[in-house]
């Protein structure tokens, strides 16, 4: 077992541990393959300090951060209730495969509940197997209104700035 607690951004071990867990990823293939810009390290936890529905799960080995699911309060309309979406999650490569994700997701799981949630969302590449298949193994399946319309498909829009 390992430590899996809420983070506190004021915490600059926790801030820490943020920065370290999404570089790490954002470096991996699977979250682009580049580590993040200068600018998002300066700027993140700041920014992420100034919203009030995020919620911050990471994990620990001792003190060596080696996961994070980083999740966003959302509201399903249909449902009129909130739900809770996984924005980035992600155990770094030592720790795949040793149960650290599945922690992760009983710690998301039990937030959303807290919460009142309706469901829990998330997007995953298609060719991340290991993902997708944990994701199954917790009870996650492709998004679907009904069998005639087939499933969701997740789509972007970058927006240039000025």
């Amino acid at each position: 077992m390992y430590d899996v607690v809420t983070a506190d951004l004021d915490n600059p071990d926790h801030a820490s541990a943020v920065l370290t867990v999404l570089n790490t990823y954002a470096s991996d293939p699977m979250g682009g393959g580049e580590p993040l810009s200068p600018y998002t390290q300066k700027n993140l936890i700041a920014s992420l300090k100034k919203r009030s529905n995020i919620y911050t799960i990471l994990a620990f080995d001792n003190q060596e951060p080696i996961g994070i699911a980083l999740c966003f309060e959302g509201f399903s309309t249909f449902a009129c209730k909130p739900l809770l979406n996984i924005h980035d999650f992600a155990v770094v490569p030592a720790y795949r495969g040793k149960g650290v994700g599945g922690q992760l997701l009983a710690r998301v799981k039990q937030l959303a509940r807290n919460l009142g949630c309706c469901k829990i969302t998330l997007e995953v590449l298609e060719g991340n197997i290991p993902g997708k298949a944990l994701y199954a193994s917790q009870g996650f399946e492709l998004y679907t209104l009904g069998g005639q319309t087939g499933h969701a498909v997740f789509m972007q829009c970058p927006i240039e700035s000025n």
